[in-house]
């Protein structure tokens, strides 16, 4: 069953979380008015799958049931379903800024992968079967999911089992017959207030000594031992919040206390081998959701930038200079999402489970341009929109009697835009570049998903830079030393993981180069086509 806006809202009533958002104790998630605007926002998610002409995109048919589920709790099985989650993704946001539910997509598909890894490991199913009838409970009840994967980490410069106090990253302090038992902090959860439950995620690469917190699981949001310290969503009841009083994202702090996990609803515990390649996999459908999410953002500067223009009495067209600003916002957005497009072209199925993972490059590289690219295009709202949008009174003085009229006239520009008008497309950019909930985009699209520093590494990691050495290197008859010690010939195609290459079938890579033939070579394939020929007098069907 396909949930709605409002039986999403009234879902989270059958749950008891303990919640604190600015200092006190929240009696209902579904009722609190500093939440509202990201309850709103998820709500968003549920209608659209409703809508006859957003219902392509928003679900999609499971292939394991045959049901049809919301597209951020689908496992994606091709070029397609990566595609149509990238725009389903960009469509929610354009409206909400950052919808969030779309976490829920980027780490079901990842914990599926390792289900299947460690249970090729060990030659049994166990965990793969347990990720499956977890799937289809979250997809029949139609859940959101967050991701609690982000560990307080404490000191960064040791590893989690050096750490003096291990609270700082989430491990097992106890196993039973029936499940585990977790404590330990996740310092970053997105719209954790709101979710049904929390899906524990290891954040790095773990050691054999690690092994206590390389764990994987599902938390009810209300689990006896789980406290969540939030803040609010957005702007809620700011009178100047034209946008993020309505939409917006809270987080939070999770700290596990003694927290008890039934097996059923873990998926690994100790496996310690697996986390990087878990960790691994979510970044990269998660850096390619984030493509989307920002193109959507992206949306609305656009949009924004093209009426402050109109407002101010000029025509984009026609003024050079405000053109070439606004060429280089569409420029900016629709490059970085072209990268998502090359992703999900590109991408390829896990050789295990079959889902579908993005190419890496692609979705690294267009992650890595928004995260830095942001601050540009808040630049750019701002150079097309003038002053104004810092420098207005508050909204309180719209309706004051004493300047109101006065204000109305002369901060007026284009004759056929209204003074309101003008004003509201004004404000909507100040919430949406330069406020709080400005710098909240900017730092959440800087760092959310991995540092820029993470995607570099991954680039560079599995780029074929071995291959354009060779390309070289043949140009300059030099031959190519097969050395797998060369740092700069270790990446090759078609394998981008390892030196020995293991791309598996199905995977679009580029064709690999034919190495130039000698002038022997040359001269062999010229005689056997000569001999191919047919003999002069002979028909052209007849074997040469």
């Amino acid at each position: 069953m396909l949930m709605t806006a409002p039986d999403y809202r009234e879902s989270l009533r059958a749950y008891r979380p303990q919640v604190y958002v600015d200092g006190r104790s929240v009696d209902c998630v579904a009722d609190e008015p500093a939440l509202a605007p990201g309850v709103r926002a998820i709500g968003l998610t549920y209608d659209y799958a409703h809508r006859a002409d957003f219902a392509p995109l928003m679900t999609a048919v499971q292939h394991t049931t045959g049901k049809t589920v919301n597209r951020f709790t689908h496992i994606g099985m091709s070029a397609g379903d990566l595609l149509n989650k990238l725009e389903a993704t960009r469509l929610v946001c354009q409206e909400t800024g950052c919808a969030q539910r779309y976490l829920t997509y980027d780490a079901m598909n990842a914990i599926g992968q390792v289900s299947a890894r460690i249970d090729d490991a060990k030659g049994t199913r166990t965990h793969r079967d347990r990720f499956d009838a977890y799937l289809q409970r979250v997809q029949d009840e139609d859940l959101t999911l967050g991701v609690a994967m982000t560990d307080a980490k404490g000191d960064r410069s040791l590893r989690p089992h050096q750490q003096g106090n291990a609270d700082t990253y989430v491990h097992i302090v106890k196993r039973s017959k029936k499940g585990i038992t977790i404590s330990g902090t996740k310092a970053i959860v997105t719209g954790a207030p709101y979710m049904h439950e929390l899906l524990v995620m290891p954040c790095r690469n773990m050691s054999k000594q690690d092994a206590a917190f390389a764990v994987c699981c599902a938390v009810p949001i209300d689990a006896k031992g789980l406290t969540i310290v939030a803040r609010p969503a957005g702007r809620p009841g700011e009178k100047s919040a034209l946008f993020s009083n309505r939409y917006g994202q809270s987080t939070g702090v999770c700290i596990f206390d003694k927290v008890f996990v039934p097996y059923e609803r873990v998926f690994f515990a100790g496996e310690w081998e697996h986390s990087g390649f878990l960790t691994y996999q979510y970044a990269t459908h998660h850096r390619h959701t984030c493509i989307g999410a920002r193109a959507g953002f992206g949306d609305l500067l656009i949009g924004a930038g093209a009426l402050m223009c109109e407002a101010n009495g000029f025509d984009p067209e026609k003024e050079t200079h405000l053109r070439e600003q606004m060429v280089e916002l569409i420029k900016i957005t629709e490059g970085f999402f072209a990268c998502g497009v090359a992703a999900s072209v590109y991408g390829a199925a896990d050789a295990l489970n079959g889902c579908f993972v993005p190419d890496p490059v692609f979705a690294n590289i267009g992650k890595l341009l928004l995260a830095t690219q942001i601050y540009d295009m808040q630049r750019i709202a701002h150079y097309v929109s003038g002053g104004l949008i810092v420098t207005l009174p508050g909204p309180d003085e719209d309706h004051n009697p004493a300047t109101a009229a006065t204000l109305s006239e002369v901060l007026r520009a284009n004759p056929d835009v209204p003074y309101d008008k003008r004003i509201q497309t004004a404000r909507f950019i100040e919430d949406l570049t330069a406020s709080y909930q400005g710098g909240w985009y900017s730092v959440i699209s800087l760092h959310g998903g991995g540092s820029p520093a993470a995607m570099k590494q991954e680039i560079y990691r599995h780029y074929p830079v071995g291959d354009k050495v060779a390309l070289v290197e043949r140009l300059l008859d030099r031959g190519v030393l097969a050395d797998t010690q060369r740092a700069v010939t270790r990446n090759r195609q078609p394998g981008k993981c390892c030196a020995k290459g293991c791309t598996e079938p199905g995977t679009a890579i580029m064709e690999p180069l034919r190495p130039v033939p000698s002038a022997a070579d040359a001269a062999r394939v010229r005689s056997k086509l000569q001999r191919a020929r047919p003999k002069p007098g002979k028909s052209s069907n007849s074997k040469a």
